[in-house]
């Protein structure tokens, strides 16, 4: 991947119909890998007080992006990274299986802040660990260009953001699909720890290219069942420790 580089001049290519095409392209590739990022988005933010809400969503998926766009210059070589991808995914794991705990009322306005915190950091983990290989095609699609780079991320953010509230709005009225979205995130990071760059040769060395990708399927659908075992069972436990207090 060729390294992002500066553009000699921003406002000539701001004005090239080239350079718009070029950005509409980031924005579809990064729209079309950033369902699973709309979803953790919903689901950090939906407990926040509805007046938070819409901060919750701008700063994590702001803060997200200029982290990727920080990040594209070097990720070709990180995702190269013996098990890097593998404890990614196990952090996804912990955080989708959190996510399905049930939301405190704040109180106080100090509470309802740490809050909105909290959740900003979910979404920005999350995407890091999620984004990994959308970097990768963003970038090769940015052709090098660090202000086609930019555009396109930038412009991604408030489409992104729309469909992270309209998945929240869902959210609110049928509370059973945070489970389906937290399936959704244990099953890609079943698939970031089965193809990481030191498991993925391993196993494909050891039983072939066929039961490997069995092996891959199996894992991203282990991965769905153990975030909705272990969130479920922390969810019991949480209600019964609170029963109990």
């Amino acid at each position: 991947m060729a390294a992002i580089a500066h553009t000699p001049s921003l406002g000539a290519a701001l004005g090239d119909a080239a350079f718009w095409v070029a950005a509409l392209r980031i924005v579809v590739i990064n729209i079309l890998l950033s369902g699973d990022n709309a979803v953790v988005i919903a689901l950090a933010c939906r407990g926040l007080p509805r007046r938070q809400r819409f901060w919750g969503m701008v700063i994590g998926a702001g803060v997200a992006v200029v982290l990727l766009i920080l990040f594209t210059g070097v990720v070709a070589r990180l995702i190269e990274l013996p098990y890097l991808k593998a404890a990614g995914g196990l952090a996804l794991l912990y955080i989708a299986a959190k996510l399905l705990l049930p939301e405190e009322h704040d109180q106080t306005e100090v509470q309802a802040e740490t809050h909105l915190w909290r959740a900003v950091r979910i979404v920005i983990v999350a995407d890091i660990i999620m984004s990994l290989d959308n970097i990768v095609a963003v970038a090769t699609a940015a052709q090098g260009s660090a202000a086609l780079l930019v555009t396109g991320l930038a412009v991604s953010i408030p489409i992104i953001i729309a469909g992270a509230a309209l998945i929240m709005a869902l959210l609110d009225r049928l509370p059973m699909l945070v489970w389906l979205g937290a399936a959704l995130l244990g099953w890609v990071a079943g698939e970031a720890i089965v193809t990481d760059e030191a498991v993925a040769p391993a196993l494909l060395a050891a039983v072939g290219e066929r039961v490997t990708a069995e092996l891959q399927w199996a894992a991203c659908a282990a991965g769905a069942v153990l975030v909705l075992v272990v969130g479920g069972l922390w969810r019991r436990a949480l209600a019964k420790k609170h029963a109990a207090g």
